[in-house]
């Protein structure tokens, strides 16, 4: 069984793209794409790193450079029996599901992206070396209660996800405690409390949009498991809005993967990152218990 899964922010980096652009999967929609950005999203991917660094840009150019990854692949024979994508990437899996067309996808991570830009004064950092059960109970013990866990990326990789200050003290004490703490290159605590209004204000902007009924399973991240079958608008949508603000489950979507009968993984993006974690999760999960 073959999962396609689709990598998320941070996954982006200068020249990703290169001979993607093309294809004639995009040279069909070139024009509609830069008209509905205002950029030229190829010229800003191969040669404007800053800009490709800004949430705003990322965003939607990530989500293009990702679905034709996807659509490479399955030129190339790829059938995925089913899709996962970390953050934005869960939107590359809607469209290649069936939800929404390549273009609506492109307008929802494009607002999406402008929302949580706006969303300043938050920081995100990755721990390294704890398990996410020990990471909790540490914010809890020390008061930081500001704190919010934003991803489960793997059993010892969670990223935290608050005010600046709040996050220093806790990179302070978790590298006391001997994991490595690894600051993250972005412009607002991510799928944290922090970004309820933007979460708000994204499901307005969500109220107007049509989807399409899911043709093949997709894992959501806000629940780590499938999007119910033949999901109503309303449900993909909710499930959408919660996502900006609730953390990303993604041990809980690989696993579910797994118990689902995945056995190949084929990651649709720039670099390997997924592919690393899911290599984590797996290892964890063939591990014995062990006795205490």
């Amino acid at each position: 069984m073959l999962a396609m899964i689709f990598p998320g922010q941070g996954a982006q980096k200068a020249g990703m793209g290169g001979e993607l652009f093309d294809l004639a999967d995009y040279a069909v929609i070139e024009a509609q794409v830069d008209a509905l950005l205002g950029y030229s999203l190829r010229q800003l991917c191969l040669h404007d790193a800053a800009r490709l660094a800004d949430t705003r840009y990322t965003q939607p150019c990530l989500y293009m450079v990702n679905a034709l990854h996807g659509l490479r692949a399955q030129r190339e024979g790829a059938a995925p029996d089913c899709y996962a994508g970390h953050s934005l990437g869960e939107y590359n899996a809607l469209h290649a599901a069936g939800a929404f067309d390549l273009l609506t996808g492109l307008r929802l991570v494009q607002k999406r992206g402008e929302l949580m830009a706006q969303a300043r004064g938050g920081a995100m950092t990755a721990v390294l070396g704890l398990e996410s059960g020990r990471i909790a109970e540490t914010l809890l013990a020390h008061g930081l209660d500001a704190v919010d866990i934003g991803n489960y990326n793997a059993p010892t990789q969670t990223v935290l996800s608050g005010p600046p200050q709040e996050i220093d003290r806790a990179t302070q004490l978790f590298e006391a405690a001997g994991a490595t703490c690894v600051r993250l290159a972005v412009g607002g605590a991510f799928h944290s409390r922090l970004m309820h209004d933007a979460a708000l204000d994204y499901a307005q902007f969500l109220d107007g949009v049509e989807f399409g009924r899911l043709q093949r399973p997709v894992i959501s991240n806000v629940t780590g498991t499938f999007y119910p079958a033949q999901a109503p608008a309303a449900v993909i949508a909710s499930l959408l809005v919660r996502q900006i603000v609730r953390p990303v489950l993604w041990v809980k979507c690989v696993r579910s993967l797994l118990d689902a009968g995945a056995d190949t993984f084929l990651e649709a993006g720039p670099g390997n990152v997924l592919t690393r974690l899911v290599a984590q999760i797996r290892a964890a999960a063939a591990a014995p218990a062990t006795a205490h």
